[in-house]
């Protein structure tokens, strides 16, 4: 994209819209309450309020750059199309049987989440497939017919299709497919073999189903956007953020929507890459908390950690296992519900809980004045000092204290025999505590030790939370980026074009077939190319090559990073270092003498990513200039100190504020504790440091 474009990034969240205007490299930006109803509305609406800051007409954008959640909230809400699931007889129950595993080992009262589809909506054919690809009974199109008749008597919307071991051989869902385009023309078609080739029937069934579910949501929700924009004169090309941190064509995000359902976090955490190359970290914690949900990422050599599965909607206290299976590539995340909306209680055993139901932008917190009468993490936030009532979201919402008080009072401070600040106090430590733990367990699950990373804080509530998780986790330095209110939507624009193409053929190391491996990389590097060539025709593409293997018996697969010159002239020698290599950094060692097996087989294609210039810290040079003071509640200490109140826009390079004291901007509120000062960094960055390491 030339340096002289205008690009708009936007970004729905689940309080606010946050919408980025690049002209020419300088954002300006706007947070706008998301309209649950009509999400274009808010869309349209901070269009307009972001081109008139930079004096500019809609027409004249060149390219929009989407990321949302709606694709997320359909499936927790269970607000999808009717949808129906045709899959090989015998086959019926493994969405509902799930695996062997318990999220609670030893909780006997268990209660397994309900799938997506009752028994009544799934549907069997004959046919089968085995585990190497060969037919072993056929499958009849008059078999076929008969079940898409019942399909349409029923009315279905959207159809899913996952037959047993179709990533092999897919002929059996084409067929399938051919029907029930011929006789079903209107009905939404989703086949596994095409939304998730790999191996795990349960994975890949609930994948399948997962986008079949919000398919015809999704192409609504697109098509009236794109329409809505064209009515508005904007003829640009409008594409979506996928949930591995790319870019794709909004036809392909309609026809794979369940690729977008972490659209958003992914934007932040190519936000974080963004910042920890231009200074140059190689150990990086993103951490992104809105105004419904927090997450944490954990970013190495600026590039974010990724997944080939992910759970959605998890119903028992967040733990593994007890969500929904999304088997696509993703940033791999940890996200709670914890955001500014986020609602607090007592529960029975007189404890605070906090989230994660969230008041959203619809009613708000009691502090909105909108008619919320529970307390969230903002009212919270506002009776602690860290917001200013007159001054919330640029001045567009004034906020009103006293109700945060009575809500407060009401719910938890009632309860527990607390007055409002207390209870505000225990309000915010819970939810801090929340997200410290939620990143512990990430970075223990993952190997990594927290003190040595720089934390780097964006959203538009994380700026008033992150220098109290720094105390917690013991990390030494926090980075908060200009523009940190609406980081998702600017890392939106700094997203490469993107796909990732991926199969299951299983092979052991000892039938290693080499021709046989280059020719499935090849076709998946061909595949995966051309999805790019769709948003971008000139570019050049890089394709970064990834097997997932494990040792003969294992339950699961690690990730191996390939050169292209080793997938090109596949070795088993080579492939089998490789392994051991990452194996021993994992889990300490090789084991000796046993088979290998691998898996799964992909191929990242992307666009070079954008330039980053190198930023040279600078030193401390004076104070910042204070605007006023304010009372701030210092958790560390458990009382209201004085705080300095200091106007971001107005810091120059290398001035320094020593906590406490609340940076203020339009779209957030930097707090930074009475044990850190910061210091503002050439490029806007705010960098908070424990104090005596400024020098």
């Amino acid at each position: 994209m030339k340096d002289q474009s205008i690009r708009l990034g936007v970004d729905i969240g689940g309080t606010f819209t946050d919408v980025v205007l690049e002209k020419a490299g300088v954002p300006v930006s706007v947070k706008v309450l998301t309209t649950y109803a009509a999400p274009e509305d808010a869309i349209i609406d901070g269009m307009h309020q972001v081109c008139a800051k930079a004096g500019i007409t809609p027409s004249q954008i060149e390219q929009i750059i989407h990321g949302t959640t709606l694709a997320t909230n359909a499936l927790i809400e269970r607000r999808g199309a009717k949808t129906a699931l045709i899959t090989t007889e015998g086959f019926r129950d493994v969405i509902e049987m799930r695996t062997e595993s318990r999220f609670e080992q030893y909780d006997l009262n268990l209660t397994l989440p309900e799938p997506l589809l009752p028994r009544q909506m799934r549907f069997t054919v004959p046919g089968r497939v085995d585990a190497k690809g060969q037919i072993l009974v056929d499958l009849d199109r008059r078999d076929v017919e008969a079940v898409v008749d019942k399909i349409a008597e029923a009315g279905f919307t959207s159809v899913a299709v996952g037959l047993i071991h179709s990533y092999l051989n897919p002929t059996h869902e084409l067929l399938v497919r051919e029907v029930l385009a011929e006789r079903l023309p209107e009905v939404a078609i989703s086949i596994s073999s095409e939304v998730s080739p790999q191996m795990r029937e349960y994975e890949r069934f609930n994948t399948v189903v997962a986008n079949a579910y919000i398919k015809p949501l999704m192409a609504s929700y697109l098509g009236r956007l794109e329409d809505r924009m064209r009515g508005e004169g904007v003829q640009c090309r409008i594409f979506l953020m996928h949930s591995g941190g790319g870019i794709i064509s909004l036809q392909n995000a309609a026809e794979f929507p369940v690729r977008l359902v972490e659209s958003g976090p992914a934007g932040g955490a190519v936000f974080a890459a963004h910042i920890a190359a231009r200074y140059g970290l190689d150990k990086v914690l993103s951490f992104d908390m809105g105004g419904t949900t927090a997450k944490i990422c954990l970013i190495k050599d600026q590039t974010p950690k990724t997944s080939r599965v992910f759970e959605v909607a998890r119903t028992y206290r967040f733990k593994k296992g007890s969500g929904m299976p999304i088997s696509i590539p993703v940033i791999d995340m940890v996200e709670i519900g914890a955001g500014g909306g986020s609602l607090a209680h007592v529960d029975g055993m007189r404890q605070i809980r906090v989230g994660p139901e969230s008041a959203g932008s619809e009613p708000g917190p009691a502090c909105y004045g909108r008619g919320g009468t529970r307390p969230g993490v903002t009212d919270a936030d506002l009776v602690l000092g860290k917001l200013d009532p007159d001054n919330f979201a640029g001045g567009s919402i004034a906020l009103h204290p006293q109700s945060s008080r009575s809500a407060l009072a009401d719910h938890v401070g009632d309860n527990l025999d607390m007055d409002p600040v207390e209870a505000a106090f225990g309000v915010a430590e819970v939810v801090d505590e929340n997200m410290a733990n939620a990143a512990r367990v990430h970075a223990v699950e993952n190997g990594e030790d927290l003190s040595e990373y720089t934390m780097i804080a964006f959203g538009g509530a994380a700026p008033l939370h992150a220098g109290r998780l720094c105390e917690k986790l013991g990390v030494t330095r926090l980075l908060v980026p200009p523009g940190a209110g609406v980081g998702s939507a600017i890392g939106f624009l700094r997203a490469p074009f993107s796909f990732e193409a991926n199969r299951s053929v299983y092979m052991r190391l000892s039938d290693f077939d080499p021709g046989r491996i280059k020719q499935l990389l090849l076709d998946l590097k061909t595949e995966s190319t051309g999805f790019v060539r769709t948003c971008d025709a000139v570019s050049p593409i890089h394709c970064a090559f990834k097997v997932y293997m494990r040792y003969a018996g294992q339950g699961w697969e690690i990730p191996i990073t390939l050169t292209e010159a080793q997938a090109m002239a596949p070795e088993a020698a080579t492939f089998e270092a490789r392994f051991e290599e990452d194996y021993a950094k994992l889990f300490g060692r090789p084991v000796a003498g046993m088979d290998i097996e691998i898996t799964v087989w992909s191929v990242n294609a992307t666009t070079p990513p954008e330039t980053v210039a190198p930023i040279a810290a600078a030193a401390g040079n004076g104070l910042a200039p204070v605007v006023g003071s304010r009372s701030l509640f210092d958790a560390a200490s458990a009382r209201y100190l004085e705080a300095q109140v200091i106007d971001r826009s107005a810091m120059e390079t290398g001035q320094r504020a020593p906590g406490p004291a609340a940076i203020t901007e339009a779209e957030t509120t930097i707090i930074i504790p009475a044990s850190r000062e910061a210091i503002r960094q050439p490029d806007g960055c705010i960098d908070l440091v424990t104090k005596g390491a400024v020098q």
